[in-house]
C-alpha cells in the first residue's frame, strides 16, 4: 500500500481503497452501458461480422470508461487524481495535444 500511496501522491489507504473501487464499477459500468447502445444502433451479431461487432463493443465501451471514470472519480471525490490519469493515459494514446496547458 505504501507503494501505491507513494507512486499515485496519495496521503491515506482509504483514498487507495477509493481509487481501486473506481476503477472497478467503472470498468463494468462501461461494458453495462455499451450493450444498449450497440442495440439502439442496431448492431447484432448476426447483421454484422463477428469481430466487427466486438470491435464496436470494446470501442463504445472504452470511450464510455474514459468519461465514467472521471464522473465515478468526481462523485467519490477523486477527481484531481482521476482527472489527470486520464490526461495522462489519453497523452500517451496521441491525444496529448488536448491537454496542453496554454
Amino acid at each position: 500500500m505504501e507503494k501505491l500511496k507513494k507512486r499515485w501522491e496519495l496521503s491515506s489507504n482509504w483514498q487507495i481503497l477509493i481509487i481501486i473501487f473506481v476503477f472497478s464499477i467503472t470498468g463494468s459500468s462501461s461494458l453495462y452501458v455499451a450493450k444498449p447502445i450497440i442495440k439502439t444502433l442496431g448492431v447484432t451479431k448476426e447483421n454484422l461480422h463477428i469481430i466487427i461487432y466486438w470491435m464496436l463493443y470494446v470501442l463504445i465501451g472504452f470511450i464510455f470508461y474514459q468519461i465514467m471514470l472521471v464522473l465515478f472519480g468526481w462523485l467519490f471525490g477523486q477527481f484531481k487524481f482521476f482527472w489527470n490519469f486520464e490526461k495522462k493515459m489519453l497523452s500517451r494514446m496521441g491525444l496529448g495535444r488536448f491537454f496542453k496547458e496554454k
